[in-house]
């Protein structure tokens, strides 16, 4: 199944109490990801000069496992936060829609290579 959602097109699991700022899943811990993040990207960053030194390719792909590994640690705490908000804190009438969409997202996680 497709996103019910083009790419770019977000909606909001809810909005904050005392602001218009939207809560997502991931809102309390927001700093935390945010960090997680860039240490990921610094990773990248590593990588991109561990080629531009020549060094061993296993080392390279090594690091690259390590990213991939990262990255599927943020997505899988991305996924708790919004099935514990978005899906079931989802009004009644909504909580299909969004474990269905929930469910593609996981699909196009699990595709690769």
């Amino acid at each position: 199944m497709d996103a019910l959602y083009p790419p770019g097109v977000y909606y909001t699991c809810g909005m904050a109490e005392d602001s218009t700022a939207p809560v997502r899943g991931y809102t309390a811990t927001k700093d935390q990801l945010q960090a997680r993040l860039r240490r990921i990207e610094g990773q990248v960053r590593g990588v991109q000069a561990m080629v531009a030194d020549d060094r061993y390719c296993i080392d390279v792909l090594t690091q690259i496992a390590a990213i991939q590994a990262a990255l599927d640690k943020v997505a899988l705490g991305l996924l708790d936060g919004h099935a514990r908000t978005c899906v079931v804190g989802a009004e009644a009438g909504r909580q299909e829609e969004r474990t269905a969409e929930m469910m593609a997202a996981v699909g196009r996680l699990m595709r690769r290579g």
